[in-house]
């Protein structure tokens, strides 16, 4: 759990780099933008105010534009508020909400979301069908961890959860395809 916590930071600060926020000291214009709509200087600013990166370090304004970018569909925010919500960072740890966020980007695709997903559903909600279905589609784009834990519930499933995961998966995959 502990080496997934690490990882998933590093994937978090790597996304700071690639959205812009070596670009983000004109605080000032980031904020016009996030404030007329646009999801990505949303994310940025939360990201700043999370980090207290050119801001005063402020969990309830980055949690504030996290959210604001994740109602349009930013995966990269619900993706973040989803660890936000499993761990506790900044906010009370709350499982369902988390599951409620990794479900949002995991369904657009986003595998380490998937594999969020997969380890929510076998530790907290040990429904191992839904736990199956995830891991297996984000072992399917090359998570090895995923690989792992698909193994390890495999092991906890009926011949018949096992056809359902399989079936689940299936579909999940025709789905993110048509889109």
């Amino acid at each position: 759990m502990q080496k997934k916590i690490i990882q998933t930071f590093l994937v978090l600060a790597l996304l700071g780099i690639i959205v812009g926020l070596a670009n983000a000291s004109d605080f000032s214009t980031m904020l016009k933008k996030a404030e007329a709509g646009d999801h990505d200087a949303q994310f940025s600013l939360g990201l700043m105010y999370y980090d207290g990166l050119g801001v005063p370090q402020d969990y309830k304004k980055a949690l504030q534009w996290f959210a604001r970018a994740a109602e349009q569909g930013h995966a990269e925010a619900q993706f973040y508020l989803g660890v936000r919500y499993e761990h506790g960072l900044g906010i009370p740890r709350d499982y369902e909400r988390a599951i409620e966020y990794y479900s949002k980007v995991a369904e657009q695709g986003h595998a380490e979301a998937q594999y969020n997903l997969g380890f929510m559903y076998e530790y907290v909600a040990q429904d191992y069908v839904q736990a199956y279905k995830w891991f297996n589609l984000s072992a399917a784009q090359g998570n090895e961890e995923a690989r792992e834990n698909r193994k390890s519930v495999l092991k906890k499933m009926t011949p018949d959860q096992i056809a359902e995961g399989q079936r689940l998966s299936s579909q999940a995959i025709e789905r993110m395809q048509r889109k």
